[in-house]
């Protein structure tokens, strides 16, 4: 039996936590199946490599081909299911006043302009991947297009927020209309933990 390097992250919330703009069947896919497989992947993967003692940031910094595929699904969905709360629960003006909105404003001009630009992004990925709010190492922030598994931390920068525009984070609940599911993803976002980790040394 292969050793259990890597394993399913535990969800912060109950499954049904985010309806209804992310269904319980839709997370008990989406985390508990695609995600899984992606786990079982990458210990299948790099067991007996020189992988099997890194994090899942240096192996999407170094790996190629499958390893790079799965660490980079896992280390993405990983901050994609725990940037969540419960509808209703926050919103960005909960914390206007935090460094993290401050950015924002400094560096898009408004929370309308750099909401407006990521959906737009989001929206216009063609195929699979993932949109990201990142900032670099002077903080500023910049949205990027990541296909496939991609993640901003190969470019140097750090991620903060992302939406997985792959079909099956949204199937179930919007079939192909993708727009209409990332303009809902920001009623469940935790700006609290977004801000933590745009503050974090």
């Amino acid at each position: 039996m292969l050793p259990v390097l890597f394993t399913l992250i535990a969800l912060p919330y109950a499954n049904d936590a985010l309806e209804p703009v992310i269904s319980r069947e839709t997370i008990e896919y989406h985390h508990g199946k695609h995600l899984q497989t992606y786990v079982d992947n990458l210990n299948r993967l790099v067991a007996g490599t020189e992988y099997e003692t890194m994090s899942l940031e240096q192996i999407v910094c170094h790996a190629q081909g499958a390893v790079l595929n799965n660490a980079g699904q896992i280390l993405n969905h990983n901050l994609y299911f725990t940037q969540f709360r419960p509808a209703a629960a926050t919103d960005y003006y909960a914390i206007s006043d935090s460094e993290l909105m401050k950015a924002i404003v400094r560096d898009f001009g408004s929370f309308e302009a750099f909401q407006a630009e990521f959906e737009q992004k989001g929206i216009g990925l063609f195929g699979s991947g993932w949109v990201w709010l990142a900032a670099d190492k002077d903080g500023k922030l910049v949205i990027t297009q990541e296909a496939n598994a991609g993640n901003p931390i190969t470019r140097g920068l750090r991620p903060l927020l992302t939406m997985d525009v792959w079909e099956h984070a949204y199937y179930i609940d919007y079939r192909n209309r993708r727009a209409a599911h990332l303009q809902a993803l920001w009623q469940i976002i935790n700006w609290n933990e977004i801000n933590r980790r745009y503050t974090a040394k």
